[in-house]
């Protein structure tokens, strides 16, 4: 049985989307990403999140503002002491401002995922994937000035992202959490609300975590070992994970988690504009599935998103990732496992 390649999420914007974010231009891009994808070969496609992207939020690739700014119950507009509160949180260190403040019970507002995903499905026929920001990491980036604990404003903000991905036209509904890797010991609240988005999902649920990626750095230390609970207590067909540097030890510790979990398996480092050959991929791909079992691999992936490389280079890298899996399953060059 093929291995289905896919990426993680987010795409380069080209450039006429930065410098003209109208709608046709938003068609035309989301476009040109699919029919990039497809003409690589790739197996599940994403719309490479540029419905989301914000040039005023590089820094987080309007991973956090795309999905709060719409809500009900929350204010846009940051003061000089929002900023001063947000500053006593270390764990927002990344960020300069707060994504906005939650004043009020929150509501969808004008959120509107299935509207967003909706755009890609009319385009392409392919298998599709849809991705969105989870609740922890959502939680976390806003000043809460009225539910009074994290939690119970991730479980708020579960419930919304619930209701719109229970009507999302997508083959795998993958859910991100960027922050929790650094937490792991919020990971009892944090499974409590993403588990409420992942039972919604009518299709296949996902979802991806890693140690970040700002300007092609790491920007969180921890361990997969301190979060083998919150692994395999998710109410998800598989879960993307980091993998390309992280240390041998801490990826032999995911074999303990309990099947049904399955892995999306990453062979392509983001972090660097060289281009992996086939073959590096292939050994990798073995790796795994000697460590964790090639009936435990669900897809082959990147570590993360490509939206801070050149088009051309995460081009370059989705063609690799193909032809390596392709290498693996001995449609290629690659004869076999074992092989130098």
């Amino acid at each position: 049985m093929t291995i289905p390649t896919t990426v993680v999420g987010s795409h380069p914007a080209p450039d006429w989307l930065l410098a003209h974010p109208t709608e046709q231009a938003l068609l035309d891009a989301t476009a040109v990403v699919l029919h990039m994808q497809e003409l690589a070969g790739l197996d599940l496609l994403t719309d490479g999140e540029l419905g989301r992207f914000d040039p005023d939020h590089p820094e987080t690739n309007g991973m956090i503002e795309s999905f709060v700014r719409p809500l009900a119950g929350v204010r846009t507009a940051i003061t000089r002491a929002d900023v001063a509160e947000l500053r006593t949180d270390p764990a927002m260190s990344f960020r300069t401002r707060p994504s906005a403040v939650v004043e009020g019970e929150l509501g969808e507002g004008t959120l509107d995922l299935p509207g967003q995903c909706s755009r890609a499905r009319f385009l392409t026929r392919a298998p599709l994937k849809f991705t969105l920001t989870g609740p922890h990491m959502l939680a976390k980036t806003l000043l809460d000035h009225h539910y009074g604990s994290p939690a119970e404003l991730a479980l708020e903000l579960a419930e919304i992202l619930a209701a719109q991905v229970a009507d999302l036209d997508a083959d795998v509904v993958q859910v991100d959490e960027a922050n929790l890797p650094g937490h792991p010991e919020e990971w009892e609240w944090a499974l409590a609300a993403m588990n409420r988005v992942l039972g919604a999902v009518e299709t296949t649920p996902a979802v991806h975590l890693c140690f970040g990626n700002y300007g092609g750095q790491t920007i969180q230390q921890g361990t997969w070992a301190r979060l083998l609970d919150y692994l395999g207590g998710l109410a998800a067909d598989h879960v993307l994970l980091e993998m390309t540097r992280r240390p041998p030890e801490d990826l032999r510790r995911l074999a303990e988690i309990p099947p049904p979990i399955r892995f999306g398996v990453s062979v392509i480092d983001v972090k660097t504009t060289a281009v992996e050959s086939p073959e590096t991929i292939a050994r990798r791909i073995e790796d795994a599935a000697d460590l964790l079992g090639a009936e435990r691999i669900a897809c082959v992936n990147p570590d993360c998103g490509f939206w801070m490389l050149p088009r051309t280079v995460a081009d370059a890298k989705i063609r690799a990732l193909v032809q390596g899996r392709d290498l693996y399953e001995g449609r290629g060059l690659y004869e076999g496992r074992g092989h130098a």
